[in-house]
């Protein structure tokens, strides 16, 4: 028997890995031609690292700037520690390369972790219905589509968890601590393992508290993995402690919900989950684990499930906790304590990827122990399919495709027509991300980045402020936020991805042209035609359009 088991197990991890190759297959084989996601993605992080990599800035020092950003302007430690291997991915490999790797990286140790985690703590049994919740579970949870530049931010937590757990219980100690060395290499801590280590931190405390003993192995691994990120990443670290020039998230604003949107939130953010951490709960786990929670309620078996108790409260409040982040109420201590503005405490909820899916499998196991028990591996192969089909290429079919994206073709075109160094003048763009631009070399006014200099903010500003005045959306968008210091207009409102079959114009646009020129303003790349460009000092030189690319760019001059 235990030999079938085993047998079992070790066919359903063969098939678990076939299944993680298929997954992301479509990156090696499409390459270019690959759908992936748009948004903190393709419109930033992707350029950002092709930027990074031939600035000679990769290894610059805490001091150091990104000469073709915002003219000189932004920090090189903006766009994160050279100690992260994300990075020397997209400077060692072609783009679309790096990000098939990167992907396979985090899908295979999502897996990997989750396997481990449920497989050494909570499902222990070795038959095969159990190995089948596990297995499956696991690779559910590794198809996931959380934010790909986040990397094991959040998909690593179930590693990094079963480590803590190990070292809590003194067992498996090197691999334990080999996990937890080798995890903020690829990971990062504000984006998700800060909100996983205090977590670790409250529940050593209470197990101090329940008279467990202090279990000083379990805090000092705690600590450990702290420090490691902090060595990893000590730019941040620079940037927090050190540098005391105002910055554009020194006007990000998020308390602004009444009691009853936040409550909205709660429920909207329960039932559906966050982009950034994704965990795609809403057709089979939820109804599962509230079937499981009625089994648990109707037998009283609130000890006897005591996890899954905990956890199904926890997952409600990481819920509450998130939506309740942006109630109006906070405002007192946001104003007395300016840290609540700049760092962002809702991201607690990156934690509900793990909880959810700790939550599926012991759901599973309680049903296993009802009438329900023949569903259960139906169950899992519809997860596992739900997830599967929220795969890049399935659901971004409609987006643009890297190549036609980043339009090489076409803006090699563009330079070559302008025939400048590209150094030696600055552009900026409408109807489409800078990012594009910043991708294909140019020196770019406008940017995509959540830390860069307040007096630039206030500078660009004056170029868009006619335009500002005109929508309070965009307005708000920009001043309280300002992230995307992109030229924003009152027709195009807050989108930024204008294809070449676009019917969209300018009729009314007004900016201030003389702000631009005297920041090296030269070129506007328009993804949409300027129907009264003389009224602000522009003209027209030329359209560039190409088979390869989504856009078709209206090359603006200032005159």
């Amino acid at each position: 028997m235990l030999f079938q088991e085993n047998k079992a197990e070790k066919w359903l991890l063969i098939f678990a890995f076939i299944a993680l190759a298929i997954f992301v297959s479509p990156l090696y084989i499409l390459g270019e031609n690959a759908h992936i996601r748009v948004h903190d993605n393709l419109d930033s992080n992707l350029a950002w690292y092709k930027v990074l990599a031939e600035s000679g800035m990769l290894t610059g020092s805490v001091h150091a700037v990104i000469p073709q950003i915002i003219n000189g302007q932004l920090s090189r430690n903006a766009f994160g520690t050279e100690f992260s291997l994300i990075v020397w991915l997209y400077a060692l490999f072609p783009t679309m390369l790096a990000y098939a790797i990167s992907q396979t990286i985090t899908r295979v140790f999502a897996f990997i972790g989750m396997y481990l985690l449920l497989k050494t703590h909570l499902l222990k049994e070795n038959n095969w219905i159990h190995l089948l919740i596990n297995i499956g579970t696991s690779l559910a949870f590794s198809f996931t589509p959380v934010w790909p530049s986040g990397m094991l931010s959040t998909l690593g937590m179930p590693l990094a968890l079963w480590a803590f757990l190990n070292i809590r219980k003194r067992e498996s100690m090197w691999k334990s601590y080999l996990a937890l060395t080798l995890l903020p290499f690829y990971s990062s801590i504000v984006l998700g393992f800060f909100f996983l280590l205090s977590a670790m931190g409250i529940f050593w405390l209470t197990d101090v508290l329940r008279g467990k003993g202090w279990n000083w192995r379990f805090l000092l691994s705690i600590v450990y993995m702290t420090v490691m990120f902090f060595i990893v990443e000590y730019r941040l670290v620079y940037s927090f402690l050190f540098d005391d020039e105002p910055n554009s998230r020194d006007e990000y604003f998020h308390a602004r919900l009444s009691f009853w949107r936040s409550i909205r939130l709660t429920y909207k953010n329960y039932i559906y989950g966050h982009h950034h951490a994704a965990t795609i709960h809403t057709l089979v786990i939820l109804p599962v684990m509230v079937l499981a929670f009625l089994l648990v309620l109707r037998k009283k078996a609130w000890k006897a499930e005591r996890m899954f108790t905990f956890l199904f409260i926890l997952n409600l409040a990481l819920s509450a906790w998130y939506a309740f982040w942006f109630y109006r109420g906070w405002l007192p201590l946001t104003e007395r304590f300016h840290f609540l503005d700049t760092f962002n405490f809702a991201r607690y909820h990156f934690l509900r990827p793990l909880v959810v899916y700790m939550l599926f499998a012991l759901s599973l196991k309680i049903l296993l122990r009802s009438w329900l028990k023949k569903v259960v591996p139906l169950l899992v192969a519809a997860q596992v399919l739900v997830c599967a089909l929220t795969n890049e290429e399935i659901i971004y079919q409609t987006k643009p495709t890297v190549k036609q994206f980043f339009a090489e073709e076409q803006f090699r075109e563009i330079k070559d027509y302008i025939g400048i160094p590209q150094e030696e003048y600055r552009v900026a763009s409408i109807g489409i991300h800078p990012a594009i631009a910043q991708y294909n070399g140019f020196y770019t006014l406008d940017t995509y980045n959540n830390f860069y200099p307040l007096t630039y903010k206030y500078q660009f500003r004056k170029i868009i402020e006619k335009e500002l005045a005109k929508n309070k959306t965009i307005r708000i968008y920009f001043d309280e936020w300002g992230g995307r210091c992109y030229i924003f207009t009152a027709e195009l409102g807050k989108r930024y991805m204008f294809k070449k079959n676009t019917k969209k114009r300018l009729k009314n646009l007004e900016l201030n042209i003389e702000p631009f020129k005297e920041m090296g303003g030269r070129y506007i790349f328009s993804a949409v035609p300027i129907d009264n460009a003389a009224e602000n000092s522009l003209s027209l030189e030329r359209t560039f359009e190409s088979d390869s690319s989504a856009w078709k760019i209206y090359l603006y001059t200032t005159i």
